[in-house]
């Protein structure tokens, strides 16, 4: 019914004359439309002054004055543009698969059917469905090499001995001594090995991105935790006497130089965890692509090699964060107490403990 309809549309676009599409589409005083040039050239062809419409038979004492309809000259170049954008949708663009059954303007192939060694527009397409026992797969270029060279019959093989497309006529003559499954088994099969590996991968993938999350938030805590054990010990040193000044600056330097410390090894590890994470992310995508791919024939001889995955390197590196500024804090609180004559010899110890380092777990 749509298509009636869609060709009824159409017709209401073709002139009488010549039967195509209008061009400069004109009309008579009784209403029906032709092109300029077609009713011009009727009307130039007759022997009698009079003219007529070529449609209702009409007679025109004079020829009369041609009008150009605008409203329908208007749906003329909408129907026009329409039509054209449908075109240029299906037809088959450099690139693409073409359909076989097409003559003059290839439609772009919707399926390719392994048993006929063609491919089908969508309209050339609905007969084959019939077809129960045809194989159809997603459009592929090149069915030429499909077919073995040798007996020119439809490769349906995998030869596991020289890991090349056979026919069944090669298992009687190079091939006969060797082993062969059907493509469709080593398809399956070589895509569960590299399914697996996604998911292995996929797992690491979220192990380091989970460590490189816990980094972060472990720095953003020492930091917390840094201002405030400086401020501690500033409010406690800031009692004693002017002697005690140096080992104060000293303290609070150390402690300083050693927060760099842990920021620059702990910002060094995440950014290597980055770069595992966006490597292991394209090895991903790049099996992912390969995986998409329905052709028996490509698969399994531009399968690539699985990658080694070992999901317990490297995965969830953890930080000591107990870094021990406390320790020397609570340490100078009570150092305060002490006689001023050992304060040199406690200041000496404290710093002593400052010295501590970060170490990946």
């Amino acid at each position: 019914m749509a298509a009636a309809s869609s060709t009824l549309f159409h017709d209401q676009f073709l002139c009488s004359i010549c039967l195509h599409t209008f061009e400069e589409p004109v009309s008579t005083p009784c209403g029906h439309n032709y092109c300029k040039s077609c009713i011009t050239a009727n009307w130039d062809s007759k022997s009698s002054d009079l003219a007529h419409c070529p449609l209702c038979k009409k007679i025109f004492n004079s020829r009369p004055q041609l009008q150009v309809n605008t409203e329908f000259r208007d749906m003329l170049e909408h129907f026009s543009r329409f039509r054209l954008k449908n075109q240029q949708e299906v037809i088959a663009q450099p690139g693409e698969v073409p359909c076989d059954v097409c003559t003059g303007m290839k439609l772009r192939a919707h399926k390719t059917c392994l048993v006929c060694l063609a491919s089908y527009c969508e309209p050339h397409l609905e007969p084959h469905r019939s077809r129960k026992k045809h194989k159809l797969i997603n459009p592929v270029p090149n069915l030429e090499d499909r077919v073995c060279k040798k007996h020119n019959k439809m490769l349906e093989l995998f030869c596991l001995a020289d890991e090349q497309c056979i026919c069944l006529m090669c298992l009687n003559d190079d091939h006969a001594a060797h082993n062969a499954v059907p493509l469709e088994s080593i398809f399956l099969e070589s895509k569960a090995i590299l399914q697996n590996v996604m998911s292995e991968l996929k797992k690491k993938e979220n192990a380091q991105k989970i460590s490189a999350d816990m980094m972060k938030k472990s720095i953003q805590q020492n930091k917390k935790s840094k201002d405030k054990d400086v401020a501690e010990v500033v409010q406690v040193l800031g009692t004693l006497l002017a002697s005690l000044q140096r080992k104060q600056c000293e303290l609070i330097e150390v402690v300083k130089q050693k927060q760099q410390t842990f920021e620059k090894q702990a910002e060094d590890h995440i950014k290597r965890l980055d770069q595992e994470v966006s490597d292991l992310s394209k090895t991903r995508s790049e099996i992912d692509q390969h995986l998409q791919t329905e052709d028996h024939l490509c698969f399994p001889q531009n399968c690539p090699p699985p990658p080694p995955v070992d999901c317990t390197d490297g995965i969830n590196p953890v930080f000591d964060f107990d870094l021990s500024q406390h320790i020397y804090v609570e340490m100078v609180k009570r150092s305060v107490a002490r006689i001023e004559e050992t304060l040199s010899d406690e200041m000496e110890r404290l710093l002593s403990y400052c010295d501590f380092g970060f170490e990946v777990i």
